[in-house]
């Protein structure tokens, strides 16, 4: 049952907002949404959703603020700028991040939340944009039990599936090796279909072949939906807290570049594993 009294805003209305933005309002939400592109605003008003000037005057409106911007310094400024949301929130509010950013981010951005009365849920989201349209994502929280809770009322409307992954900053750990993995096999599905290329094989027979055997895996199966496009960005957030670590990673250093060539790959002469030109 939705809670009438709970205000959602959504920063950042692209591709993946949009579809949140959605179903929110589908299940009655009240919500509000920010964004610098005027069509993602007239996309989401279109929804049902109301327009505000700049993430200072959402929080005076909302309860609950979904983040949804691209990089970490965009996500600080959002909420720590001169016009940011978390001046204007009510204590006892939340600040879900749902964009990826670096760990130590979102730990930073709770302790300086919790001064003013304000949690945040460390939420990244994984899937991508097509089990965005069908509200199947995959959240991985990280926070309070209590903070959770609350944020699964109003993520499983978008979410099929939620895992509390421990505190804050441990979702944005799993986001990070979830995309670490992603890539390493990516990076893989190039070379390995290079070598069957060679050989003269059919490319799709082959995937069908290989996805009932040890070989299977999800990038496989969704290899026309990887684009690479935000790649680098993951293994960068994976290079430093390699640092932090002091661990000295090889293959992950190695896919951190080749990732890079990956995405050019990608869009111009991929391994045919599907058949999609």
């Amino acid at each position: 049952m939705v809670n009438s009294k709970e205000r959602v805003g959504v920063i950042g209305a692209g591709r993946m907002g949009l579809a949140i933005v959605k179903h929110l309002v589908r299940a009655g939400y009240e919500v509000s949404v920010v964004d610098i592109k005027a069509d993602n605003i007239a996309s989401a008003v279109k929804l049902g959703a109301t327009h505000e000037l700049s993430p200072h005057s959402l929080g005076e409106k909302s309860d609950f603020v979904i983040l949804g911007v691209g990089y970490d310094d965009e996500v600080n400024e959002v909420v720590l700028g001169p016009n940011g949301v978390l001046n204007a929130l009510k204590p006892g509010s939340i600040i879900a991040v749902s964009s990826t950013v670096a760990p130590d981010t979102v730990k930073d951005l709770s302790i300086k939340a919790n001064l003013k009365g304000v949690s945040v849920l460390d939420a990244p989201i994984c899937r991508g944009r097509w089990f965005a349209d069908e509200g199947k994502l995959l959240a991985l929280f990280g926070g309070d039990a209590k903070v959770v809770e609350r944020g699964r009322t109003v993520y499983s409307t978008f979410c099929s599936d939620i895992s509390h992954l421990g505190e804050v900053g441990h979702g944005q750990v799993g986001k990070a090796i979830n995309n670490l993995l992603l890539w390493v096999n990516s990076i893989g599905l190039i070379e390995a279909g290079r070598i069957a290329e060679s050989t003269g094989i059919d490319l799709v027979v082959l995937r069908d072949a290989l996805q009932m055997s040890s070989a299977k895996s999800q990038a496989l199966e969704d290899w026309d939906q990887i684009t690479f496009t935000w790649a680098l960005k993951d293994m960068q957030i994976v290079s430093k807290m390699t640092d932090q670590a002091g661990l000295s990673l090889p293959i992950t250093g190695a896919i951190k570049e080749l990732v890079k060539e990956g995405r050019r790959i990608k869009a111009t002469n991929p391994p045919r594993w599907t058949g999609t030109k």
